[in-house]
């Protein structure tokens, strides 16, 4: 069976140059100097053609330096307003030493004379290298300036975010606690000042039965910053702990699984995953008119946690309700995708009318 040889790779090149014969030659030391690559050339000789020929792809230019109808500072201008990178490499006959600087001082990578064209192979290589270099820095320096918009733009967020937490919070204790604290002062007023014992020991069952819902109020309000559970138990106990709180006084029927091993330690983002199943399983008990609720968590390896939130419920327009502006109909779901993404996940939601809604998140 006859052997195959391996395609040689493709070094594509575009020669500005009015003579067909230097063409021909610079093809022939091309291959003579470098039979490890195969070398393309393309060649035309004015404006119009160089122009056309750079809608094709191409590695590297060769100019000639004394052309009737084109010259390589033509060449580099058109470069330049195409915004184009592609390394261009004068070869002459022969260039003075200004002139030579002067070219590179316009844009042009290098030179090489005619009489050294063995050379021109490791020049090439050089210059595509360096322009590959230099489209790689290009992109990272785009990359980093995207980070940083990015970072800047969560930093916002992060303050918003907790400005937000704060408020409700502070709304909590105003509406719920704080009321029931004024309610409690006033019964203990009321029965140090009533002259019926029977009345004074209504006054004092009714405060005593306050001060326990204020307790109760506590406990709940600390729960759902962060349970205790998640750090005597572990997650998964908080988590059930958490459906159990909400789920139960509803009638919602939930049913959780867990897959993977939960680790011994756990890493700061449990507390977001329980937050986030809180969050997911109250809009569901507030908005959805759903039946049933499945959660499911992945304790995926290096830490990271997958969670599922489904619900049987009327389901969204997500367009409609995620339409980028905050408002009291989508409080909910931007905090979650906020708190996801501030713990460096990200959280997916797949919704229409009538479909019910399935929450996805990796933290």
């Amino acid at each position: 069976m006859p052997s195959t040889a391996p395609e040689l790779p493709v070094i594509r090149l575009l020669c500005v140059e009015d003579r067909e014969d230097d063409v021909e030659l610079i093809a022939f030391a091309l291959e003579r100097s470098d039979p490890a690559h195969q070398y393309l050339l393309a060649h035309v000789d004015d404006a119009k053609g160089f122009t056309a020929a750079l809608d094709n792809e191409v590695d590297a230019i060769l100019c000639d330096y004394n052309l009737p109808k084109f010259s390589p500072y033509a060449a580099l201008k058109i470069l330049a307003e195409r915004n184009s990178t592609v390394p261009l490499i004068v070869v002459t006959q022969a260039i003075g030493e200004e002139a030579a600087v002067n070219v590179l001082r316009h844009g042009a990578s290098d030179h090489v004379t005619k009489d050294k064209l063995g050379t021109l192979p490791q020049v090439v290589a050089r210059v595509m290298s360096d322009r590959r270099r230099k489209l790689e820095q290009e992109r990272l320096t785009i990359e980093l300036d995207a980070a940083y918009r990015r970072l800047k733009k969560l930093s916002t967020r992060l303050v918003a975010a907790q400005e937000r937490e704060r408020t409700l919070i502070s709304r909590e204790l105003h509406d719920v606690l704080g009321q029931t604290l004024t309610g409690m002062v006033i019964h203990l007023h009321a029965a140090r000042k009533a002259a019926d014992p029977q009345a004074t020991a209504n006054f004092t069952d009714t405060a005593m039965q306050m001060a326990q819902e204020a307790v109760q109020q506590v406990k709940t309000l600390s729960f759902s910053l962060r349970p205790a559970q998640l750090d005597l138990l572990g997650l998964e106990a908080a988590i059930r702990s958490a459906l159990q709180r909400l789920a139960d006084p509803a009638g919602m029927r939930v049913t959780m699984t867990t897959r993977g091993t939960e680790p011994d330690e756990l890493s700061e983002t449990a507390s977001v995953a329980v937050r986030l199943v809180q969050e997911a399983v109250t809009n569901t008990l507030r908005h959805a008119g759903a039946s049933r609720i499945w959660v499911r968590v992945n304790f995926l390896p290096a830490d990271r946690i997958a969670l599922v939130i489904a619900d049987n419920g009327k389901g969204f327009d997500k367009a409609d309700i995620l339409d980028g502006q905050f408002s009291e109909k989508n409080l909910g779901l931007y905090g979650m995708i906020e708190r996801t993404e501030l713990a460096g996940g990200r959280l997916a939601i797949r919704t229409r009318p009538g479909a019910g809604v399935i929450i996805r998140a990796l933290l």
